[in-house]
């Protein structure tokens, strides 16, 4: 009996160390979200803007083919510049620091870059030697928070919390695999090119640049010398802006704007073709637009899948045929290759000569090669993703060949 009334005691002592280890045991979680700042502009235009040694590349933005360049923007950093004369051996020259950078554009060697509210114009003619030669105040107003006249912009930050699903109140929050994140459109030799998630465009000697809600307008015959010329009011959820035949396509997490730009100094809007909400870049032909639809992140109530619309009638565009995707970020097309990045799922390529059958014509999908956007460029397609900046020679579009791959060094995964 005394045997056993020990056994017992000692049962209890083990299960109550046991359970008073556990209870002592926390995990914690990290979170990557986007912390407000607030800045004065006057503290922000005394900075220097003069560019420093190449740098390693943290997070990849946006990407922009000019001459034998490659210009790859650090968000709300700056933009580091490659020499792309070889896609196989591109060499990093130079970084220019640019705070509340998003966007880029490059008309005659004069390279426009957003700095929070201004729009700055660079030199690079001599692209050892870049200088700023224009600075204009105050265009991109939405950055602004009224109530005190200070710019609003926001800083990644790692947090960490005990609890799996927390949230930072009023913030936008970042969850883990989640990131803040052209084709080769008819312009004049002069103008560079951007990916089909470009917010800065280029087209008969104007620049265009959509935010969220706004399209701007700039004069830029005089390429150093760029005049703001008005704001159009297009609506909440504008996302990418795309030129193409005298016509600018606009994506919205709601639909796609066409716009009549032939008198460049005053678009104006032809049609409004709508669909679920969902994250929209968009790039076109003559006869077609083709934009990708995704769910994650923000476009939390949409579809993936890439819809083809018929813009022969610009005012009457109409769906032509949908087809079902993984998660479709950015694209481009190539004469009649269609190229989808396929977020963290890949990169796609396919003949897209007979729209009704793209589904039955895909040509490879390159599995091992994170993307969100590209550029079918002169000497090779640009292909951003997480992991970095990589270049294939695409002369056989069924079969992408790997040139070379300039990485970064901390990726972060894409949703």
């Amino acid at each position: 009996m005394k045997f056993f009334q020990l056994k017992t005691a000692l049962f209890l002592l083990v299960t109550t160390l046991t359970f008073s280890c556990i209870d002592q045991v926390k995990s914690s979680y990290s979170f990557r979200t986007m912390m407000p700042i607030y800045l004065e502009m006057k503290d922000v235009r005394t900075k220097s803007l003069a560019p420093v040694p190449a740098q390693e590349i943290e997070n990849p933005g946006k990407i922009y083919s000019y001459k034998d360049y490659l210009l790859i923007n650090e968000p709300s950093k700056g933009i580091h510049i490659f020499d792309n004369k070889n896609p196989a051996n591109p060499i990093n020259l130079s970084f220019i620091p640019i705070e509340g950078n998003v966007d880029l554009a490059i008309n005659s060697d004069i390279l426009y870059a957003d700095n929070y509210v201004d729009l700055l114009a660079f030199d690079i003619s001599n692209i050892r030697a870049v200088r700023m030669v224009k600075r204009i105040e105050d265009v991109f107003t939405h950055l602004y928070q009224h109530s005190t006249g200070k710019i609003i912009t926001f800083k990644d930050t790692v947090l960490t919390s005990d609890s799996p699903r927390w949230e930072y109140d009023g913030m936008w929050t970042v969850r883990p695999g989640m990131s803040m994140l052209s084709n080769m459109a008819k312009a004049s030799q002069s103008y560079g090119t951007g990916g089909s998630m470009a917010r800065f465009t280029l087209m008969d000697g104007h620049l265009f640049a959509v935010d969220e809600s706004t399209l701007r307008v700039f004069d830029v015959l005089s390429p150093a010398e760029p005049k703001f010329i008005k704001p159009i009011e297009l609506g909440w959820g504008i996302e990418t802006i795309f030129p193409f035949d005298q016509k600018l396509f606009i994506g919205s997490n709601r639909g796609m704007h066409i716009y009549d730009a032939s008198k460049p100094q005053n678009p104006t809007r032809m049609a409004v073709y709508e669909h679920v909400l969902a994250c929209d870049p968009v790039v076109v032909n003559e006869d077609y637009a083709f934009v990708t639809l995704r769910s994650g992140n923000f476009c939390v109530n949409g579809v993936n899948e890439l819809q083809i619309i018929d813009i022969r009638d610009p005012y009457k565009p109409k769906l032509t045929k949908a087809y079902p995707m993984l998660n479709p970020h950015g694209l481009g097309l190539a004469e009649n290759y269609l190229y989808i990045a396929e977020g963290k799922h890949g990169l796609k390529s396919f003949n897209a000569s007979d729209v009704l059958s793209i589904d039955k014509n895909q040509l490879e999908f390159i599995q091992s090669m994170k993307s969100v956007d590209l550029i079918p460029g002169p000497k090779s397609l640009i292909v951003i993703g997480p992991d970095g900046v990589c270049q294939y020679d695409y002369s056989n579009p069924a079969k992408l060949k790997k040139l070379s791959c300039i990485q970064v060094s901390d990726p972060i995964e894409v949703s």
